[in-house]
């Protein structure tokens, strides 16, 4: 294997096969434009792009939110999942609006620049779902926590860049970049988000039709690429890259605990005949989840209707696994206040801004969700200490 540097361009021979990589930042006007004169000059036979099929077609129609269908969402689980799409698309939204590229311009060129010269173009990166659900799953309690922290915090940064870090960022992948700072703490989580995919766009890449190909990818990703790139992987290896783990019999069993030793202390409560016991401990359960849920859907401005939801449900939800205070709320909040057609077409750019969160319809059903859901979380601890004591 033969390789020739050139700041960003890397040129690899493997069996007769020539491969262009581009490094690129993903809210740099330099890489827009490297992007478009390298395809148009290697004039290649497949364009690789580091995107999977949903990405894609984010780029292509940047309305595509106007289609969601937010009750669907919830119903189906994926709310979470949309969360944290959303929180860390706000960390790349920020980023760009200070360099004045909106993030993936560049990968949208390259696929639009292949297109027009009539050349073959490969999404080359695995799901995005799934790289978050592996993350999540092959987490501990202590690293989901560390990982939730990180996403929480990436919605209250407001740093303002100086021109040094400016400079920096065009010559980088932010998210990749924001990734690696989290590897530093979750190794597990950097091999999930950064080393696996590596792997998998090295393999697909390798495996892209014609002579020469051009791939286009996030300059953090480049070294890991270029040293994989040569491997031949077998299919079960690139299979197992793309299979979610499945939960852990520990995480399968802790949710149904609590509430197990919970029934269990009110039926020993009734069984010993102590009615105003009992009765506290009831008014306790229901205070701690039903309050504290509802302050969270009252904190994410949830409407009237949602807090109320949260209140009555949550002390119920918590008894049940299989249904959480936020599934409730978040279905209450899409009903009574669904998205207008004005929060569909700007959630893109809502998400930049702390208050948009706040502002826009879609994400605040969001945020009812995932505030409600926490604040029942904190109140069935609360509320368990409380039982403890009691019997």
């Amino acid at each position: 294997m033969n390789t020739v540097e050139n700041t960003d361009i890397h040129r690899v021979t493997i069996d007769n096969r020539e491969f262009v990589l581009v490094g690129t930042a993903h809210i740099s006007q330099e890489s827009v434009e490297t992007v478009k004169a390298v395809i148009q000059e290697e004039n290649p036979d497949t364009v690789c792009i580091e995107l999977d099929e949903q990405r894609h077609k984010a780029l292509r129609n940047p309305r595509h939110w106007e289609s969601l269908n937010l009750i669907q969402v919830i119903k189906q689980g994926q709310a979470p999942f949309l969360l944290a799409n959303l929180a860390l698309s706000s960390f790349q939204k920020r980023m760009g609006l200070q360099t004045g590229v909106k993030p993936g311009s560049e990968l949208a060129a390259a696929a639009e620049t292949a297109e027009e010269l009539g050349k073959n173009v490969e999404l080359v990166d695995r799901e995005i779902r799934t790289t978050l659900l592996r993350a999540w799953r092959k987490a501990g309690l202590w690293k989901k926590l560390m990982l939730f922290s990180t996403l929480l915090a990436s919605l209250f940064d407001s740093q303002e860049l100086d021109e040094e870090e400016l400079a920096k960022l065009r010559q980088t992948d932010t998210l990749s970049a924001m990734l690696d700072e989290m590897s530093e703490v979750l190794p597990t989580v950097k091999t999930t988000l950064v080393d696996e995919r590596d792997s998998y766009m090295a393999h697909y890449i390798r495996q892209a039709p014609g002579e020469k190909v051009v791939a286009i990818v996030g300059a953090a990703h480049m070294p890991g690429i270029l040293k994989k790139l040569s491997k031949n992987f077998s299919s079960e290896e690139i299979s197992e890259l793309s299979v979610v783990p499945e939960k852990t019999k520990l995480s399968k069993i802790l949710p149904w605990l609590i509430p197990a030793i919970v029934v269990g202390l009110f039926i020993a409560g009734f069984m010993m005949g102590n009615t105003q016991q009992l009765t506290d401990a009831a008014v306790a359960w229901v205070l701690a989840n039903g309050v504290l849920s509802a302050l969270g859907a009252l904190i994410a401005l949830g409407h009237p209707l949602t807090i109320l939801a949260a209140f009555v449900a949550a002390p119920i939800t918590s008894l049940n696994p299989t249904i959480g205070a936020g599934f409730v709320t978040g279905l209450v909040q899409a009903y009574v206040a669904p998205p207008q057609v004005k929060d569909m077409e700007y959630v893109a750019e809502d998400i930049a801004k702390l208050s948009g969160w706040w502002r826009n319809r879609l994400t605040r059903v969001l945020l009812v969700f995932f505030l409600s859901s926490f604040g029942s979380a904190i109140g069935t601890m609360v509320a368990f200490g409380w039982l403890k004591d009691l019997f």
